[in-house]
């Protein structure tokens, strides 16, 4: 079983919606033995953001409610990662990885911004997460 827990600062956008992005991919390919989760730096129990969830809905994608959950205890057996290398200094864990080390760029946060941007996050995520889940494939065959 891998598990793997994406990281951002409130839980309401970038790591919320990469958590259901990587659970939809790992829906359609019948992948069953990646758990996935989402958690936040500051994050204080605030619901997924609208913008996040009318995203989501347009992709295809839960948008179901849920309150944001803290990062507090490290897992050693869990994969991180965060949204931006600063992130990177808050979470200690030997097995870390940001979106910039996935995609040559941080995820910037789009809290409060148009839903535009957020779609724009939404694709950066996405290619992310894929890339992500070929690299996890091709090191189960080998």
């Amino acid at each position: 079983m891998i598990k793997i827990c994406f990281v951002c600062t409130g839980n309401t956008c970038r790591s919320i919606m990469a958590e259901r992005i990587m659970k939809n991919l790992l829906k359609q390919k019948k992948i069953e033995q990646i758990k996935v989760c989402s958690k936040g730096l500051r994050a204080n129990g605030e619901n997924i953001t609208e913008n996040a969830k009318k995203v989501l809905r347009k992709n295809g994608i839960s948008s179901l409610n849920r309150k944001s959950v803290k990062l507090k205890k490290i897992d050693k057996n869990t994969l991180y990662i965060v949204m931006t290398n600063k992130m990177k200094s808050f979470v200690d864990s030997k097995k870390l990885i940001s979106f910039e080390d996935l995609i040559g760029q941080e995820v910037i946060d789009p809290y409060g911004q148009d839903e535009s941007v957020y779609q724009k996050t939404f694709v950066l995520l996405e290619k992310g997460i894929k890339i992500l889940l070929n690299k996890i494939q091709m090191e189960s065959m080998q």
